[in-house]
């Protein structure tokens, strides 16, 4: 099962290190779409299949939290994995993500930490892996 990924930040350096993180942590990777920002990232979804969605929290037009509450607010994405990737360093924004149901990985991150991330959310696991 390959997943397909939505990679939401403003920063097209920081998609492209998402996105090489994603293929070199060995996880079944199908379709990668970018989005700049909350609203592009919401339009990749009304037009797109998604498994998976990586958001970066302080953006233009519209910011991931923003995003993420109208994703939640849609009977068909409100399921949706979604993992926040900023440097976000208050406990009490990252304590309100969670409770919006997603996952939380700081910046900088590994490949180990992204792999672990989705594998505890999809239960998809590295495609080396037997077993």
């Amino acid at each position: 099962m390959s997943l397909n990924v939505l990679i939401v930040d403003d920063s097209a350096v920081m998609r492209a290190m998402v996105t090489k993180t994603l293929r070199g942590a060995g996880l079944p990777i199908g379709q990668v779409l970018e989005a700049a920002n909350g609203q592009e990232g919401l339009d990749a979804l009304a037009e797109n299949w998604v498994d998976l969605v990586f958001a970066d929290i302080n953006m233009p037009v519209m910011g991931g939290e923003e995003m993420i509450e109208k994703i939640r607010a849609n009977p068909t994405w409100s399921d949706l994995s979604i993992v926040v990737i900023s440097t976000e360093g208050s406990k009490a924004r990252i304590e309100s993500l969670r409770a919006k149901g997603t996952e939380f990985v700081h910046k900088p991150f590994t490949p180990e930490i992204v792999r672990d991330v989705v594998a505890h959310l999809t239960g998809v696991h590295n495609e080396q892996e037997t077993g």
